[in-house]
């Protein structure tokens, strides 16, 4: 009996141990959840958009706004833009460096260092707006962004679409393939390649170097985003012809990029919070886009003047064919991109037998 009550008694004691040791975890691990609701983190976002610039540049600041008031105020997000903190175009390195936390501009930009980031953002005579978001989400295009910029300690997340973008403002008429010979014109990303091949002299420029370099002659010809955009940077200032042939960005991809670690640091609510914000900012951007391109082609033709114009088929064809030569080269020479191109195309040559069926049939009998 002795034995049996002395086992009993350490039997309880036991119990009264380990539930005290639990209560005390149990305490311990509530602490640090209030401790994590109850911190705050303040990120710096940097662009290579002008500050607040319509469309491309009210996209973070939206992004902004959303976080903040989604947190309570726990993650304050402030906007820079371009060559606030950092150039427009070492936005990547900022933010793979972790000079800053975020950065919202075009993957194009990047492709000195990765070759595949183009198809991120645009490919000339390639997917369209919905066709692009519906491959990130449902296609696999999402895994193979975040993989290749993985190394870089980058997160990606799409910010925003500015749809089909117009063919470019031009000092002269374009009226076959000759007129493209030794034309100096603002166009990045793998465009500018084409037009290279065509016989053009592509440049690279800022959004907010190029209404200078456009009227001072150091380039001939631009291209920027569309109406929305082209008339807030007053282009028809500059340049009497406006081209509005879809070719070289039929529906631009935006991107936030976001240093891993920074995002790594955050509570998993806020995680969540910067992902839903993300994905908001990319719907809107493509509806303001969508409304506000027409209403301003409408200002530049009625009370500008422009002089709307389409390349010729002899230009398209031209474009088409040193395109598709300029992405064999590409698959051929680098791995990544044949691996990312494989996977684009593929779903790209899926919806454009499914969109023969439906919305282009839909667009002629409409």
């Amino acid at each position: 009996m002795i034995k049996n009550s002395t086992r009993s008694l350490f039997l309880v004691l036991s119990a009264v141990f380990i539930l005290a040791a639990c209560d005390k975890q149990n305490k311990s691990v509530t602490a640090d959840h209030v401790q994590q609701a109850q911190e705050k983190f303040t990120w710096k976002l940097v662009t290579s958009w002008p500050k607040n610039f319509p469309g491309l540049g009210m996209a973070p600041e939206k992004f902004a706004k959303h976080v903040n008031a989604m947190s309570n105020g726990r993650l304050t997000v402030k906007v820079y833009g371009a060559g606030e903190l950092v150039p427009g175009f070492e936005v990547f390195d900022a933010v793979s460096q972790g000079t800053v936390q975020m950065g919202h501009s075009g993957s194009y930009y990047w492709k000195g260092k990765i070759a595949a980031a183009p198809i991120f953002s645009a490919i000339p005579f390639g997917m369209t707006a919905t066709e692009f978001n519906a491959w990130l989400h449902y296609g696999g295009g999402m895994e193979l962004w975040q993989e290749l910029y993985k190394p870089f300690g980058i997160k990606p997340m799409p910010g925003g679409n500015s749809g089909a973008q117009f063919g470019g403002w031009f000092k002269k008429e374009i009226n076959s393939v000759a007129d493209l010979q030794g034309l100096k014109m603002r166009i990045p990303g793998l465009a500018g390649e084409v037009l290279k091949n065509a016989g053009a002299i592509p440049v690279t420029l800022t959004g907010g170097e190029i209404f200078s370099a456009l009227q001072s002659g150091a380039i001939d010809a631009t291209e920027w985003v569309g109406p929305y955009n082209d008339l807030a940077f007053g282009f028809y200032q500059t340049a009497d012809y406006y081209y509005s042939s879809v070719w070289h960005e039929p529906g631009t991809g935006l991107e936030f990029l976001i240093n891993q670690q920074a995002f790594d640091a955050l509570p998993a609510d806020l995680q969540a919070i910067v992902e839903v914000a993300a994905n908001a900012v990319n719907e809107s951007t493509l509806a303001e886009y969508n409304a506000r391109n027409n209403a301003a082609l409408k200002t530049l033709i009625d009370e500008h003047n422009v002089q709307l114009r389409q390349f010729p088929p002899e230009v398209m064809q031209a474009l088409k064919y040193h395109t598709d030569a300029l992405i064999t080269e590409q698959v051929a020479s680098d791995k990544d991109f044949a691996r990312v191109w494989q996977s684009y195309s593929e779903f790209l040559a899926s919806m454009r037998e499914f969109n023969k069926l439906t919305l282009q049939a839909y667009y002629e009998n409409r």
